[in-house]
């Protein structure tokens, strides 16, 4: 039987990978110290969970409009509205099916084969995929540590050609933890706009960022800005509804009417009953975030200090999401062989770098309890001792 080529030129997903064989492992009994994971450890909020169990118990759970229901595409535009200075229209908003596949309809509805798709590298690991099944080119421009692992306006017009349809940005960003400024997202808008290049704006982590760092929503920054981005969005990580699967977009009319016709051919619409959980989280208490962003800054805090004391091991202090970029480099070790290394004699779980397209590095995520780090970080520091 023969499969598609765009099937066989994916990669699996490398996250998945480790995080399965971390969990194979500890389900024989072995204590292993999960860096891997991509989502809070933190429960969903209580009136989330509420809202979504009174949806069901009152019957709330059938089909609903494929973009999602009125209330809460109007609650999204109102969040745009507040939270990031966005006029987003209620017709402008389409709820998915988590973020991810709202980052894919988006290249799906505008980018076509022959079309090039800039990313900056290291990258969430979904990305490229999307690309490829899109039929188009993803377009890697390497970042540095020196850079604060962020790509310059001048790196993004040196990576541009005529078929340049589309640049994506992730900022906090999966795996790195940059956060770009808001100067450093002007210049980029500018070299955009020049070219007329849409820019697909990955805010998934907007709500964890650390110390000083700003937010910024590029499509908020100028009308031409405005007119090129389309801007996702979820409740997976701030919220802690990873299994929930529901994201949005708000993107001009055009382009939200052609991705509103792609997921209305797809999946339809996302979970009823989920739904009204995601409204009650937009529309309850926002203490929940807080405490979380709080946890994971003093989690961050501490991972961050002690990778900084390891021998030859260096890395960057994120300034949002719940990652850190460790550089491993000097060890001479694929980043895969490394974390394979890692995990059968340390019991430690982390992401190869390669699987961002960064071989130097692997990933930690400090969304686990301080204990866990703690111990974790302990057997790391022993293992780069012996390697």
């Amino acid at each position: 039987m023969s499969i598609s080529s765009r099937a066989n030129s994916l990669t699996p997903s490398l996250t998945l990978s480790i995080d399965s064989k971390a969990k194979a492992m500890k389900a024989e009994g072995i204590d292993i110290c999960g860096f891997a994971a991509g989502e809070p450890d933190f429960d969903t909020p209580d009136h989330i969970k509420a809202a979504c169990i009174e949806a069901i118990n009152s019957g709330f759970t059938k089909y609903t409009p494929s973009s999602g229901i009125p209330e809460l595409r109007t609650a999204i535009s109102e969040k745009f509205s507040t939270d990031n200075k966005l006029d987003y229209k209620a017709h402008q908003i389409i709820v998915s099916n988590g973020a991810k596949q709202s980052c894919y309809n988006a290249i799906l509805a505008t980018c076509e084969p022959g079309d090039e798709v800039i990313i900056p590298a290291p990258y969430w690991l979904s990305y490229p995929e999307m690309v490829r099944l899109a039929g188009a080119e993803p377009v890697f421009v390497p970042t540095t540590e020196q850079s604060g692992w962020k790509m310059s306006a001048e790196d993004f017009e040196n990576a541009m050609t005529p078929r340049t349809k589309m640049v994506i940005l992730n900022s906090p960003g999966n795996p790195t933890g940059a956060v770009y400024t808001r100067e450093e997202l002007e210049k980029i808008v500018e070299v955009a706009a020049e070219e007329d290049i849409l820019i697909l704006s990955d805010e998934i982590y907007e709500k964890l960022t650390y110390d000083d760092a700003e937010h910024v929503s590029v499509a908020s920054l100028s009308p031409e800005a405005y007119n090129l981005t389309i801007t996702v969005n979820g409740f997976s990580k701030a919220y802690a509804m990873t299994g929930w699967r529901l994201g949005y977009l708000g993107a001009p009319d055009s382009i939200a009417k052609a991705i509103d016709s792609i997921q209305s051919h797809s999946t339809s619409n996302p979970n009823s009953f989920a739904q009204k959980g995601a409204l009650a989280a937009l529309k309850g208490d926002q203490q929940p975030v807080s405490d979380m962003r709080d946890e994971f800054n003093l989690r961050r805090d501490y991972m961050f200090d002690r990778l900084s004391k390891i021998p030859n091991v260096t890395a960057v202090k994120p300034l949002g999401a719940f990652y850190i970029l460790a550089n491993i480099s000097r060890f001479s070790l694929t980043s895969q062989n490394f974390a394979d290394r890692l995990l059968s004699k340390a019991n430690v779980a982390v992401v190869p770098g390669i699987a961002f397209g960064d071989d130097r590095t692997v990933r930690f995520s400090y969304a686990t309890s301080i204990d866990i780090i703690k111990t974790g970080l302990d057997r790391f520091e022993e293992f780069c001792r012996s390697v």
